[in-house]
């Protein structure tokens, strides 16, 4: 009898999401691999500019296959000019806990230096997956970068749901999860001045697999940072199956790393990927600003 590799499986996983990504063409910009699971570099876009159509579909379509586009031709965008682009892709989503400005409350300024004691996203997470409509998609642009480490790491959790047996999918297509985030929030940003006294925090339940609504592909939707129990488990039950997901959830061949330069922009997608903002470079300083884009609420659908 003709003996299989241990690895077949995982390889043949791999080589149909490359096999996909491959395939997509786009007519206005340009795309280049980072990994041949997650990432790619995009040329011809000019956030400065308003966007046409065409071009919003390539990025739309370009976004749902690829987890995360990166882009290292941008200047450094003024609020009004990365508000403006972001809104392009739908209404922008208003961060329940963070320091807002009364000029541009739709920005999230990311600055963390030698005298901070938080470093955003610093486990791994979907951005504020515990909200009714979590965010669609997040757009950074870093101004300032440290003199070395301060990357982001990506996971494909289109990825994650191929590599699981077919019945865990089965299984996992009836569970539903509770996202929380009283504990991630309560005290954060009070270095930036917020005072969250008597402020309630949002709490949501989602499907533990997500269909993507561009896509159509399936992703798995939890986190270590906002999920806390999927529903209808034990508490043990619950508590190891979370365990062994989140687990499985950032192998490294799920995984790309983008470095940052000054003025690197990363556009990620929330319903498919997870990221983790690496804090190696202290007392360094890491400065930059976020837009995130409103979503709509997560389900599942059969395919």
């Amino acid at each position: 009898m003709e003996m299989k590799p241990l690895h077949e499986g995982k390889l043949d996983r791999a080589q149909t999401l490359s096999n996909a990504r491959q395939e997509a063409v786009y007519e206005t910009i340009s795309v280049t691999p980072v990994t041949r699971v997650i990432g790619v570099e995009v040329e011809g876009v000019d956030m400065t500019q308003p966007v046409a159509d065409a071009q919003l579909g390539d990025l739309t379509q370009a976004l749902a296959n690829h987890n995360v586009l990166f882009f290292r031709d941008q200047p450094a965008l003024t609020p009004k000019q990365q508000i403006d682009f972001a809104r392009n892709f739908g209404p922008l989503h208003m961060h329940p806990a963070a320091a807002t400005s009364d000029e541009n409350p739709e920005l999230f300024v990311i600055h963390t230096h030698g005298e901070s004691f938080v470093n955003n996203g610093a486990d791994w997470h979907t951005d504020v997956s515990c909200d009714a409509e979590p965010p669609l998609g997040t757009l950074l642009q870093i101004h300032r970068t440290p003199g070395s480490g301060g990357d982001t790491i990506f996971a494909n959790m289109y990825a994650a749901y191929d590599a699981l047996s077919d019945k865990m999918k089965s299984f996992l297509a009836d569970c539903t999860a509770v996202h929380e985030s009283e504990h991630a929030y309560r005290g954060r940003y009070a270095d930036k001045g917020v005072d969250d006294d008597g402020k309630t925090f949002p709490e949501s339940t989602h499907p533990v697999v997500r269909t993507h609504p561009v896509s159509g592909r399936q992703a798995l939707y939890i986190n270590e940072t906002f999920t806390s129990r999927i529903n209808g488990l034990t508490d043990g039950e619950s508590d190891n199956l979370l365990r062994y997901l989140f687990q499985h959830m950032i192998r490294p061949e799920f995984q790309v790393r983008f470095q940052w330069r000054d003025n690197s922009v990363a556009f990620w997608d929330n319903r498919c990927t997870q990221h983790l903002a690496m804090w190696d470079y202290w007392p360094d300083e890491r400065y930059g600003h976020r837009v995130t884009i409103g979503g709509d609420a997560p389900f599942y659908r059969a395919g």
